[in-house]
């Protein structure tokens, strides 16, 4: 669903004509899910259409970093967790705290390297954080950050080349880059919330 949602969004982008496009400004909420309300075949912004993909893989990192206990911010998978006797290395595992910060600089990295925009704060600091709420304020802030950078790709600029980042040389795939880059780690935090018992917030009905 996470890759259908990436690759619609992208396919928005690519098919748009370089003539004015509207803001997708208008998004029904209804059972967790966004459904636009405007009409087929209706242009839309880059900024718009990427923002369909960054809007809701906010909302799932913010939802696991908030559902996992903070005494649990430290916890990494262990060899034997899964088979006994299995051979795999979990010596460089990233804790919990380890994927929090790893996604909060990833956000500032990719979004800042795709517009040009520089970072608000010093990001290389929020790899020392540790507390839950400290890591939850950076996350909101890298968020902000993206969203901002995100809302400066226009027709105009949205398939300039730029300097290439991990084989992603226009600002509109490698700002698409950067949310599937930030699923991959989600995906890695909700394994970690169900090794300790909770639910991820995403699976609960």
């Amino acid at each position: 669903m996470r890759l259908m949602q990436g690759m619609l969004a992208i396919a928005a982008v690519t098919g748009m004509a370089m003539s004015a496009a509207m803001p997708l400004n208008a998004v029904a909420q209804q059972g967790g899910s966004t459904a636009p309300t405007i009409a087929p075949g209706t242009l839309v912004t880059p900024a718009a259409a990427l923002e369909e993909m960054l809007t809701p893989f906010e909302k799932s990192v913010l939802g696991v970093a908030e559902a996992m206990p903070a005494d649990k911010y430290s916890f990494a998978p262990k060899p034997g967790i899964f088979v006994p006797g299995q051979n795999a290395a979990y010596e460089t595992v990233l804790t919990f705290t380890g994927e929090l910060t790893h996604l909060a600089q990833a956000n500032y990295f990719f979004f800042s390297a795709a517009t040009g925009m520089k970072p608000d704060t010093d990001v290389r600091a929020i790899g020392n954080l540790k507390s839950k709420d400290e890591l939850i304020t950076a996350l909101k802030a890298s968020f902000v950050f993206a969203h901002k950078a995100v809302a400066t790709i226009t027709p105009a600029n949205a398939f300039e080349q730029i300097k290439p980042v991990d084989g992603q040389s226009s600002r509109t795939t490698l700002a698409a880059f950067a949310v599937a880059h930030g699923y991959d780690h989600y995906g890695q935090l909700v394994e970690y919330l169900r090794m300790n018992g909770v639910v991820p917030p995403g699976s609960k009905k």
